[in-house]
């Protein structure tokens, strides 16, 4: 048995593969480190790992002062309703733009040729979709607290625009990968697109699909976190302020809140998919 093994081992016929691309990959990561002066021994050198071992310190004991612990509950709730705001509103831009986008539901390529006028559509809302996700939501942020001022309403316009180009592409990718033969089967007898998407291509795809919208809402929780920093407000605006301060103890527990969101999304992920499935 252990020649046999061996003898497979030598003969392997993808081994000059796997060389050939671990050896690529090896060069093309190279230059890549070099070019951001990645040196992760810089770490643990005694002075670097003394300032680093007294910044952490700092975080211990989490603030736990009842008027503070109040405000970190608002905060937080009021975190949770911009990363919902922002994916209701994201939703309402990426549905649209994904049923114009996505061939799965092209009556003329039926056919086997889709009509030009519709595939120069389907380009255009592609390009649209480019155009949102392309500007991160820091961008939007930075725009829309100069237009609208400090608060949420700015972290909820940058999430949704930036968001709407990414749910609108996953979500066309997810319904074009999916079975297609249902939903053919209904345009080819007659049926209306949004009759065949909500009667077999929505039904076929939902678990991928409303699992990825809840992922994309725990990575709208995060992005408030960042885009408090612009003035979005959230618990990312509160954390800004206590770092500045050299509050650890207030940022362990601000950071914690985050942590107990972040698993708050991914059980909820758990259970809708549990549900649907």
């Amino acid at each position: 048995m252990r020649a046999t093994t061996i003898i497979d081992i030598h003969h392997d016929p993808a081994w000059r593969s796997r060389v050939f691309w671990t050896l690529a990959a090896a060069l093309l990561l190279a230059p890549a480190l070099v070019a951001v002066e990645f040196k992760p021994w810089l770490l643990f050198e005694p002075d670097n790992l003394r300032v680093t071992l007294r910044f952490l310190s700092d975080f211990l004991p989490p603030a736990t002062a009842p008027d503070f612990l109040v405000m970190v509950a608002r905060e937080t709730w009021r975190t949770v309703a911009i990363a919902t705001a922002a994916m209701v509103l994201a939703l309402l831009l990426a549905l649209p733009l994904t049923l114009l986008s996505s061939a799965a539901l092209s009556i003329s390529s039926l056919s086997g040729r889709m009509h030009p006028l519709a595939r120069a559509l389907r380009q255009a809302v592609r390009l649209l979709l480019v155009l949102l996700r392309s500007v991160p939501e820091l961008v939007w942020a930075l725009v829309f607290v100069r237009v609208l001022g400090l608060g949420p309403s700015a972290g909820v316009l940058a999430i949704a625009l930036t968001y709407a180009g990414m749910l609108g592409k996953v979500y066309g990718e997810i319904l074009e990968s999916g079975d297609l033969q249902p939903t053919r089967a209904l345009l080819r007898n007659g049926s209306g697109r949004l009759q065949a998407f909500f009667y077999a291509l929505l039904p076929g795809n939902s678990r991928e699909l409303t699992s990825y919208t809840v992922y994309r809402w725990e990575c709208a929780i995060r992005s408030s976190a960042v885009l408090g920093f612009v003035g979005a407000g959230g618990l990312g605006q509160q954390l800004d302020a206590s770092m500045k301060m050299f509050k650890g103890g207030e940022v362990a527990t601000i950071l914690l809140a985050f942590v107990l969101l972040v698993a708050l999304a991914d059980a909820l992920s758990a259970y809708l998919r549990k549900v649907i499935g």
